[in-house]
């Protein structure tokens, strides 16, 4: 641990103070000692008061990612020991339950569906699991690492085998380890984007069960991680409504943004007659057919290529009505200053989604935006269905499951916001 000893500016570190993890390059007055990129350091308010320890990385605006607040920690191996044990013991407690038509009355039974919602799910979440910078997936018997702060990039493979470690100790072996620090990111702390092996080669396509739903994760071509492990129980929530309504012979379902089909199949695994899944990748499209035929749903989930911008207003021309329609596009701003275009671009996608949901039909629709608050979004939301004469009926406000958890005033932890909701023409 380097014995430099950074100093903040008077009235700065408001963010770390209030429980944050960043310190910017603007916040700091000055540093004492030798460090190297990457190397920990000593945080001090401007009047010497020690504020804990963190990552120091002068290529990044980031310049500071704090692992503790407390100064008289020491950083060494116990002490990420003890970090990766604590994300692991949360995720058992809180990822428990899966699909409940699942869990059995018997021990044997409720210990297999226990079991089962960790075969896929975030075991780390950087900032959120004071980790900073670094995400770990689990999906099945593979674990896929992202690292994106030069500091945590020096302890990445540390960190990986003790978790190899502890997951052995609860009889879960993994047979290999993949790298997705492939995002352009990287670059601006001072990394080159990276993708390859941590540790032996092995088959990367891994099969995963999520609520009952089988998928073929491809974790080296895959978004992000391989899969979109942040709607588990939104997903879930879909199930729920679907099974409400499956008197319903002919119940028809749109998803928008299907990418490897997740909500479609659901939404058929729970009974839904007619769904038809939409994604701009052709990719994706396939990946999404191939887990229909997966789970003997082909006959009842379609999906094909189209963008969704452009397909729903075609579909609303054709007479299309659908009682279940879903709506999950990507983040429409990664920036603050993008915010505003992002705020025509949200209110045009759920105008025209809200236009083909039938009278007293369902309608689900999501931002993965930090940027985009919980306030701002329903607002926009607001803003599309007076545009279209729609009334809506809020169902459940939801956000992304527990095992991406949300640190409070770490606003980047805090990024899904989803709504479903009963739509009813005005009359």
């Amino acid at each position: 641990m380097s014995e430099s000893i950074v100093t903040l500016k008077k009235g700065e570190g408001r963010t770390i103070k209030a429980g944050g993890a960043w310190i910017y390059d603007n916040e700091i007055a000055s540093i004492m000692g030798h460090f190297t990129n990457g190397d920990i350091v000593e945080v001090h308010d401007f009047d010497g008061y020690k504020m804990g320890h963190g990552f120091i990385n002068q290529n990044s605006k980031i310049r500071v990612r704090m692992l503790t607040r407390n100064p008289e920690t020491v950083i060494d191996d116990e002490f990420l020991r003890m970090r990766v044990r604590n994300a692991w013991e949360y995720r058992k407690t809180v990822m428990q339950g899966g699909n409940p038509d699942s869990v059995k009355a018997d021990m044997k039974g409720m210990a297999a569906a226990l079991s089962a919602d960790i075969n896929c799910c975030r075991v780390i979440f950087g900032e959120a699991d004071w980790l900073p910078g670094l995400v770990v997936d689990k999906y099945s018997d593979v674990l896929v690492v992202e690292c994106l702060a030069l500091g945590m990039d020096k302890l990445k493979e540390k960190v990986v085998n003790i978790l190899k470690e502890l997951m052995a100790a609860d009889g879960i072996t993994i047979r290999g380890v993949y790298e997705r620090s492939d995002a352009p990111v990287r670059k601006k702390e001072g990394m080159e984007p990276y993708k390859g092996f941590i540790g032996e080669e092995f088959d990367t396509n891994v099969e995963i069960t999520e609520n009952g739903v089988k998928y073929m994760v491809d974790v080296v071509n895959g978004q992000k991680t391989g899969f979109f492990l942040d709607q588990k129980y939104n997903r879930l929530a879909m199930q729920r409504i679907i099974t409400g309504l499956r008197n319903n012979d002919s119940l028809k379902v749109l998803d928008c943004f299907t990418h490897m089909g997740t909500f479609a199949l659901n939404c058929g695994l729970a009974g839904a007659a007619d769904v038809t899944g939409l994604d701009i990748s052709e990719f994706a499209v396939a990946q999404a057919t191939a887990n229909a035929e997966r789970n003997g749903l082909g006959g009842r989930v379609k999906f094909r290529a189209a963008n969704v911008l452009d397909e729903l207003p075609k579909l609303y021309e054709a007479g299309e009505k659908y009682d279940v329609l879903i709506l999950d596009p990507p983040a429409f701003t990664k920036s603050r200053e993008a915010t505003k275009n992002a705020i025509k671009g949200y209110r045009e996608i759920n105008m025209k989604g809200l236009k083909l949901v039938k009278d007293g039909g369902y309608f689900a629709t999501c931002s993965c935006s930090h940027f985009m608050t919980q306030d701002l979004f329903t607002e926009v939301i607001g803003q599309a269905a007076k545009a279209v004469h729609k009334r809506l009926r809020q169902i459940e406000f939801r956000t992304q499951a527990p095992d991406h958890p949300i640190l409070w005033a770490a606003d980047e932890s805090y990024y899904l916001k989803f709504l479903i909701f009963q739509v009813v023409d005005e009359k």
